[in-house]
């Protein structure tokens, strides 16, 4: 039995580490004006600033789900947040729909100069 607690333990460390990550610095050097970039943040937070590119889709309001079907999923969807919470939950909402994700690690407040 101590064989097969273990094995279940390393399958579902492995499961963490399989999600896709980037810091939101990094993504922000090699971004392409291509890039599926979704802001999951408020509108207000939005209108303050985003990254260029990036549409609005507010995690936190009724209608998400719709616009998150719109996405193309033949490509990554590249997703933020303020600082990374929703984002986080906003990519492993994504990928359970069959979505390739990247969650950008750190969230806008994470950027040292604001686009």
């Amino acid at each position: 039995m101590g064989k097969l607690k273990y094995l279940f333990i390393l399958l579902i460390c492995m499961a963490c580490q399989d999600k896709n990550t980037m810091s939101i610095t990094e993504y922000v050097k090699g971004a392409s004006p291509d890039d599926q970039l979704i802001d999951v943040r408020t509108p207000q937070e939005f209108r303050a600033g985003h990254l260029p590119g990036a549409v609005n889709m507010d995690i936190l309001q009724e209608g998400v789900l719709a616009q998150f079907q719109s996405l193309d999923k033949d490509k990554t969807v590249y997703v933020y947040c303020q600082k990374g919470g929703r984002s986080a939950r906003a990519s492993k909402f994504l990928d359970s729909l069959g979505y390739k994700t990247v969650d950008l690690l750190g969230g806008y407040s994470a950027l040292p100069a604001k686009p």
